[in-house]
């Protein structure tokens, strides 16, 4: 069976959600097609639901644009829609005189990035809002918060079923072609059918290079390599000592084994970082033994015992163990030639707090 649609999003977690949205919102005719039985059911709904403030992520880049303006954009969101959300605050801890450069460093670029709150923390001052924290210094960002992301996911899903979008759970995305005047592609699940549409806007996640890859009529050579960054998560046993977001000096290929709280105040540590080979989301009780190394530079009363295992999440990761970090690739007609086609590659942290923002771009890219 083949049927005709305007817009086909690929993928049905926060970001397919709210480019759907947006295109809703526009006054086009949208189906999401989401492979699992559920929405979010992978990276957007595996992470430590951080609103983040902009500051790590190199000046210029995708990263640090879409998540600027996504996160006022988020937050104004979560007021008009009555989502959860916490403007919890974030530490940033040096934990010796020797970080004290890299924390300038830090604020720095976050300042070039347009992040302009930051303030400036003696040891003393980050003890006096967190007691239980080592730190020779440290950076406030009170923009930093969390999210209750499947609430968010809820919203967007319905704000753009209520302009007309369709949510096709169930249906992966075989393969397709590039035709003249738009796409089609073939859906398996229960009831195959083949989707003719005029735009196509891959947000697959893990899955993107993938269904990007089974998309006959694009060089391959637009299709980047991805590389699976395994995190795992504990949280703490008993009350939280914490009020704030605790973050150590971030390193190669994320933000460090960081403190952040759930809605209910109750504190979980993670993510680490494990890369592997293929998906899998079974937690290693035995990691442990080195978060609580970790944890204990910042946080050295964390007792023996106290940590439990919580989750994992998987970030897709453009850049090779080792290697450099990668940007966002939101990659439309002006890199691939090919009308009505994004394709939207490596998006991980902080796509969360990007994901309206990463929406608006789609949109005006496709307009």
């Amino acid at each position: 069976m083949t049927e005709e649609v305007e817009c086909v999003v690929i993928g049905a977690g926060v970001i397919g959600l709210a480019v759907a949205r947006a295109l809703a919102l526009a006054g086009r005719e949208v189906i999401v097609l989401e492979r699992h039985g559920l929405i979010g059911s992978e990276i957007s709904s595996r992470n430590s639901e951080v609103i983040h403030a902009g500051i790590y992520y190199p000046t210029g880049s995708q990263k640090a644009r879409l998540c600027v303006a996504g996160r006022e954009r988020l937050y104004s969101y979560c007021i008009e829609r009555n989502i959860t959300h916490r403007r919890l605050g974030k530490l940033i801890v040096a934990t010796s005189e020797t970080q004290l450069p890299a924390l300038a460093a830090l604020k720095a670029k976050a300042e070039a990035n347009g992040v302009t709150d930051l303030q400036e923390l003696s040891g003393t001052e980050a003890r006096a809002l967190e007691p239980s924290v080592r730190a020779a210094a440290a950076l406030l960002s009170p923009s930093s918060g969390i999210v209750d992301s499947h609430g968010l996911m809820l919203s967007l899903q319905g704000e753009a079923e209520d302009h007309g979008a369709a949510i096709a759970l169930n249906s992966p995305v075989l393969g397709g072609e590039i035709r003249d005047g738009g796409f089609e592609i073939d859906v398996g699940g229960a009831e195959p059918l083949t989707l003719r549409c005029r735009i196509l806007v891959n947000a697959g996640g893990l899955g993107a290079p993938d269904i990007a890859a089974r998309l006959r009529g694009l060089n391959r050579k637009f299709v980047p390599s991805l590389f699976l960054a395994k995190g795992h998560y504990f949280t703490l046993a008993g009350r939280s000592p914490f009020s704030h977001l605790v973050y150590p000096m971030p390193e190669a290929a994320g933000l460090g084994v960081h403190v952040t709280l759930d809605l209910d105040g109750r504190a979980r540590f993670g993510p680490d970082v494990e890369w592997i080979d293929r998906i899998d989301y079974d937690v290693d009780a035995t990691r442990a033994a080195s978060f609580y190394a970790a944890i204990r530079s910042y946080y050295p009363d964390l007792a023996d015992g106290t940590l439990e295992p919580a989750y994992t999440g998987i970030r897709p990761k453009l850049q090779a163990p080792g290697g450099p970090a990668e940007d966002f690739v939101i990659q439309g007609r002006e890199a691939n030639g090919i009308p009505g086609l994004i394709n939207l590659f490596g998006i991980e942290s902080p796509g969360l707090t990007s994901s309206l923002a990463i929406a608006d771009d789609v949109v005006k890219r496709l307009t």
